[in-house]
């Protein structure tokens, strides 16, 4: 695949459009790593000019601010917008909408300030300047319901570019009872996904999974590889592995047409 980095587009003299912030868990998650192979798929398509850091990409911080350790997240933030200012980064996509928030929201009054989007919202953009162009392939007919992540949907209400994507696939999208403004958390935020639950009668990602179980869908599609993980998970304690699927707006996009 054509994933450049920055230094190598530095020592090229070349700077890119767009710097792609895989992030954690589309870095090392062996499930999120398809996600991002997946989105650089539909780039490199739509011969979108951009670049990662590679290994000079570190956590965002969000993780450490949410459990509440603000001197760590600091940390990790000046790190990585000194490196992001050191190469004028000016626009940021991410796949992960902890991140996307983090940086968009929490690095600016760390002296990071830069045009953050979701993927979603450039896919959106790619497909709007007929760069990519999206038919139902396999999926045509199937009925696809989206599980709105918190940190894209409440917390920047972004919520029409992802369905938008859905709709263009030539299939039933069918929303759960508890979606948008009022969409449940899958479990994961908060930096939950690293520790163990509370005592309770039962996790929240099976709660959610069983808000999309109820309206039988083939497909429940995310926007974060952290619902990705819960609601797979969700699926896999109900026994519906076999009924439903779980993938990502870009799996869903790279995979209609087989890109």
């Amino acid at each position: 695949m054509n994933v450049p980095t920055m230094a190598e587009m530095m020592a090229q003299g070349k700077q890119p459009d767009v710097l792609f912030w895989v992030g954690c868990a589309g870095s090392f998650d062996d499930r999120a790593k398809k996600i991002t192979k997946a989105f650089v798929k539909i780039l490199n398509k739509a011969n979108v000019n951009f670049a990662v850091l590679g290994t000079e990409e570190s956590c965002s911080g969000d993780p450490a601010k949410r459990a509440g350790n603000e001197f760590l997240f600091q940390m990790q933030a000046m790190a990585n917008i000194e490196v992001l200012n050191a190469y004028e980064i000016k626009k940021i996509v991410t796949a992960c909408p902890h991140c996307f928030n983090t940086i968009k929201n929490e690095y600016p009054e760390l002296g990071g300030t830069y045009e953050v989007v979701h993927h979603t919202e450039l896919l959106k953009s790619l497909l709007d300047e007929g760069k990519i162009t999206i038919e139902g392939g396999k999926f045509s007919g199937k009925k696809i319901t989206f599980h709105d992540p918190c940190y894209l949907g409440r917390a920047n209400d972004i919520y029409e570019a992802p369905r938008e994507l859905i709709q263009k696939l030539d299939v039933e999208l069918v929303e759960m009872k508890r979606c948008k403004t009022n969409g449940l958390c899958c479990g994961a935020g908060g930096a939950q996904m690293f520790k163990d639950a509370e005592k309770g009668d039962k996790e929240i990602n099976i709660e959610r999974t069983e808000d999309a179980i109820e309206i039988q869908p083939d497909i429940i599609a995310t926007g974060c590889p952290f619902c990705n993980t819960m609601m797979t998970d969700g699926v896999k304690a109900t026994n519906k592995e076999s009924e439903i699927e779980v993938l990502d707006i870009a799996e869903l996009i790279a995979n209609a047409d087989d890109l």
